[in-house]
């Protein structure tokens, strides 16, 4: 998709978007190269703070390619948000019901027009307390095996310095400036899984795949080593249904639960979690 096929609403999105990012944050860019000049593709980021839809759309739009996110379908009810959720071609999803298969077809479809489709694997904000990737949801690696597309690795850092996971209004520090850093790898070669039979073992292993190349390009930004082990995605949110029963029989606020407050999540396959 051509820069001048980006559409009125998601140029109208950047013109609201963009000054206060660049007022507010400072950048640095990296693997723009990587970003294909056409034709479809994917790209599989980290999630560590509410800002990065934002941050990674900044990113790639000056690129010429926009990425179209999944996002959960109550943005999409009417109102100005969901005039621009509709307009800029992001896909709902349906969560925890038999329409939620929708987000993985229309991702494939879109693809197929030529357009990226951007994935955050993990599903939700890391529960990791040192900010690296949990493990990753098999959705990407579905639609990466279907499609055959290039997909693209990227680390993203600095966003979750300003609006931490998680935290309430209190916990935002927007001065002094953060630096918003975006670094996007070569295409993973993806090969020796194709024509394959798609196992829970194979999707998992894509996956798997897909979530090391994304925290080795974590670990190049932050210019540490990476943890030898990931994050369990399935033992934090049980944590989180956990404290969430604990707060309500408390009678206080029920905690996050760390799946209904994401902007772009990967659930296009949903049904691929019981692999």
């Amino acid at each position: 998709m051509s820069r001048r096929r980006i559409g009125f609403w998601y140029r109208f999105a950047a013109v609201l978007a963009k000054p206060p990012l660049v007022v507010l944050f400072k950048r640095d860019w990296r693997g723009m190269e990587h970003i294909p000049a056409d034709g479809g593709f994917i790209t599989v980021v980290n999630h560590n703070s509410y800002l990065d839809p934002l941050s990674y759309a900044h990113y790639q739009y000056n690129t010429g390619r926009v990425p179209r996110f999944l996002a959960k379908d109550s943005l999409f009810r009417g109102g100005f948000v969901g005039a621009v959720m509709r307009g800029t071609g992001q896909i709902p999803v349906y969560r925890e019901t038999a329409d939620a298969v929708s987000a993985f077809r229309a991702a494939v479809d879109a693809i197929g027009r030529g357009e990226c489709v951007a994935f955050y694997p993990e599903g939700t904000l890391t529960r990791d307390p040192d900010m690296w990737p949990m493990e990753g949801k098999t959705g990407a690696a579905r639609v990466a095996l279907l499609t055959k597309a290039p997909v693209i690795p990227v680390a993203q850092w600095g966003a979750n310095e300003a609006v931490p996971p998680y935290a309430g209004i209190g916990k935002i520090r927007l001065f002094p400036r953060r630096t918003l850093t975006v670094l996007a790898g070569p295409p993973l070669d993806l090969s020796r899984f194709y024509d394959r039979e798609p196992t829970a073992e194979l999707l998992r292993e894509v996956t798997d795949v897909i979530m090391d190349a994304i925290t080795q390009l974590l670990a190049e930004v932050r210019g540490e080593a990476a943890p030898a082990q990931r994050h369990g995605r399935r033992r934090a949110l049980a944590r989180d249904r956990r404290e969430s029963a604990a707060s309500a029989v408390a009678g206080r606020e029920p905690a996050r639960n760390g799946t209904g407050n994401e902007t772009a999540v990967d659930h296009a396959a949903a049904e691929g979690e019981s692999a």
